[in-house]
């Protein structure tokens, strides 16, 4: 398919030398870079988080510290 596509001048003088140094041309960089691109986005939607272990234990934090603050968080981590 033939597009026509408005690219940055600094971006495709960056993109023309990388083809050149790999003996390809713009149009292959272009494409494997969408290729790159949709993977990714794709992967990340598709894709579940593994399970985040959980302890059995019980106790909780310390009264000192407030789990919803990162300082006190790190700040009893660092003692």
């Amino acid at each position: 398919m033939k597009t026509t596509l408005n690219l940055n001048d600094d971006l495709v003088a960056r993109a023309k030398a990388v083809a050149t140094r790999e003996k390809s041309t713009l149009t292959k960089i272009i494409e494997e870079g969408l290729v790159l691109r949709l993977r990714r986005k794709r992967s990340r939607t598709v894709s579940t988080l593994p399970d985040i272990p959980v302890s059995s234990k019980r106790g909780g934090l310390r009264p000192d510290i407030d789990g919803t603050s990162n300082r006190s968080l790190f700040d009893a981590a660092d003692a």
